[in-house]
């Protein structure tokens, strides 16, 4: 079933639902309508034919972006004093008849993007060969985010599959695109972990443009936590394990032993410079939505993170009525993650993955 606030005509397609919810999550990161408008094009275009599909058909794609295979999320980052930034996650390629087509839309994608908006896709032609195989393996091709701001052109930052050329090769793709990308200190400075979902690179107008290395935690613990992060003057171990333990629930007791069962932490590692022996910034991402009953115990946990870091919690709420009028009670997925960022020499900033449920609600733990 399809849900959210929107009229008539946005619930009929995949395009025209997703850029209403984007519109008004703009509205609560104080974007003006103009720049809104834009951006909403920007997600139809990116999407392709599959944007009139319409949404009584069923997704076009199997996508592993989110639980129900809409190839769209949102997210809202939030830090105090300052108005949330929103940034949506998009796969270019969903209507793709396979893997390596997928890919080629992608990347179709981003150069397209990068004339339009005068950028270099340079890094990215570097690894080309390692992400994007003749048979690519692995749960997704490209994915590519665009973090949007009052200047009405959006941030670039794509995301990669260490396991195209297959998941037990995964590592060493991994360490040969840091190695090509001049980062060859940062293979050796990530924590142990179950696998590489992701690199992400920054394309476009950043002002520090960053690699971000994705490593995967299962059964992770609150002491387990705490010992994740590398950079340089990072959080310590006991704010990592605080944050842990708000978000998933687990940890709370002495030892702080007790392990996530269900779907994994990430961590992720970003690198700045290439010269770095450690990376420079660390974030954890809980998968909030398999710890909870419901989204409306998700949002009180979003809520009390909000309240430790000084941030106003009020924003959160507001995003997840922009993209759903549903009783929160109702299911347990809208709230994706909850991830704690720290950047060397900024503030740390509390991040909401918002779902947009075009397609199904992920039902509420059974019993609430």
């Amino acid at each position: 079933m399809t849900s959210g606030r929107c009229g008539p005509f946005e619930a009929r397609t995949l395009g025209g639902f997703t850029a209403g919810q984007l519109h008004r999550l703009c509205r609560v990161a104080g974007l003006k309508d103009r720049d809104a408008e834009g951006f909403g094009q920007v997600l139809r275009e990116s999407l392709g034919l599959m944007a009139e599909r319409p949404l009584d058909l069923p997704p076009p794609y199997r996508t592993s972006l989110s639980d129900d295979h809409t190839p769209v999320e949102y997210s809202l980052s939030f830090q105090a004093d300052a108005p949330p930034t929103v940034r949506v996650l998009l796969e270019p390629g969903c209507g793709a008849a396979g893997r390596a087509e997928n890919g080629k839309i992608g990347l179709a994608f981003v150069r397209e993007t990068a004339r339009r908006w005068d950028f270099s896709t340079a890094r990215l032609d570097e690894v080309e060969d390692l992400f994007f195989p003749s048979e690519p393996q692995g749960p997704l091709a490209l994915w590519c985010a665009l973090e949007l701001d009052s200047t009405g052109v959006p941030r670039i930052k794509v995301y990669l599959n260490p396991s195209a050329r297959g998941a037990d090769r995964a590592a060493e793709t991994m360490r040969t695109a840091l190695d090509r990308l001049g980062h060859r200190k940062a293979f050796a400075s990530l924590p142990p972990g179950d696998g590489y979902p992701f690199l992400a690179m920054d394309l476009g107008a950043w002002a520090e443009p960053r690699l971000k290395v994705y490593v995967r935690h299962l059964g992770l613990s609150a002491d387990g936590a705490g010992r994740l992060s590398r950079m340089y003057g990072g959080p310590t171990p006991e704010t990592v394990r605080e944050f842990f333990a708000t978000v998933s629930g687990v940890g709370r007791e002495r030892g702080g032993g007790t392990r996530l069962a269900g779907l994994p932490a990430l961590s992720c590692h970003s690198f700045t410079h290439r010269d770095d022996e450690r990376p420079t910034g660390f974030t954890l991402h809980v998968p909030v939505r398999d710890y909870v009953p419901h989204d409306g115990e998700a949002l009180a946990r979003g809520v009390a993170l909000c309240r430790q870091y000084g941030i106003d919690p009020a924003p959160l709420a507001e995003a997840l009525a922009a993209v759903t009028t549903r009783r929160l009670e109702d299911g347990a997925g809208l709230v994706a993650y909850l991830a704690i960022a720290h950047q060397r020499g900024r503030q740390p900033r509390v991040t909401a993955y918002i779902s947009s449920e075009a397609y199904a609600v992920r039902p509420p733990a059974s019993g609430t």
